[in-house]
């Protein structure tokens, strides 16, 4: 196993919220906020709080507003990835923004997710799950009774090793959740235009090198403004909780 930390990674937060219509009328969909702290900070604490010192940010919708609420965090170091040309998409973000990020394996994340620590930190855990020689791709997994917002069907099948298969819906499968840990070398080549992790995912998976690390404790989507309400309460419930302990 590796235990090296990486030390940079990328939060995806450029996209157009259209599904949290009507907040995002008016604020970037990172802005909203749940249990009084904003998406994009929820994502900044869990980087900062597992060690990583450089988040690059990408920003495209309303992008002036979320750079005015980065500038005041300190902790980790904030890049902006402009994105206010043209919406890169997943993928595309990510190639834009690799001078930044640099050529050694880095952390993913989406802005619209969160989860709740039952221990050691879930980013800790990936970085010690890491195996560069066989590894393209880490993916934070989730089983469904740990989520929260979640209307889809599972995402992938694992199996013992961790390896994933994509299985929508299969019963005992897992389910995608925003978390990655990915080696830079699997872009060589790819152009700068809008394209999709998903693309990458398959890749790896067909070369056998896409893997899973099941989270510990209670993971969290906010997809709609429906999805903040029951939020709320898994965050209330888990902080009374830790209260009471």
């Amino acid at each position: 196993m590796s235990a090296k930390l990486p030390t940079k990674a990328m939060v995806l937060a450029a996209g157009l919220g259209k599904r949290m219509r009507p907040i995002t009328d008016t604020m970037p969909k990172p802005l909203v906020k749940v249990a009084g702290r904003t998406l994009i900070d929820r994502a900044l604490d869990m980087l900062e709080a597992a060690g990583v010192k450089v988040a690059v940010v990408n920003v495209h919708y309303l992008a002036d507003q979320m750079e005015a609420h980065l500038a005041h965090r300190t902790a980790p170091e904030i890049i902006i990835s402009d994105e206010r040309d043209q919406l890169m998409d997943s993928a595309g973000g990510v190639i834009r923004a690799l001078p930044h990020l640099g050529d050694a394996p880095f952390f993913i994340l989406n802005a619209d997710t969160f989860w709740i620590e039952a221990g050691t930190s879930n980013l800790e855990r990936m970085a010690l799950a890491w195996e560069p020689e066989t590894m393209d791709i880490l993916l934070m997994v989730a089983d469904t009774e740990q989520a929260t917002g979640h209307s889809g069907s599972t995402d992938y099948s694992m199996d013992a090793q961790g390896r994933l298969a994509r299985h929508r819906g299969v019963a005992g499968g897992v389910i995608y959740a925003g978390a990655i840990v990915l080696h830079p070398r699997i872009f060589a080549g790819a152009g700068n235009e809008p394209q999709s992790l998903n693309a990458y995912f398959d890749a790896a998976e067909a070369k056998g090198r896409l893997f899973g690390m099941r989270m510990d404790g209670a993971w969290i989507t906010v997809g709609t403004p429906d999805a903040i309400a029951p939020a709320e309460a898994v965050v209330k419930k888990h902080a009374e909780k830790s209260d009471a302990g």
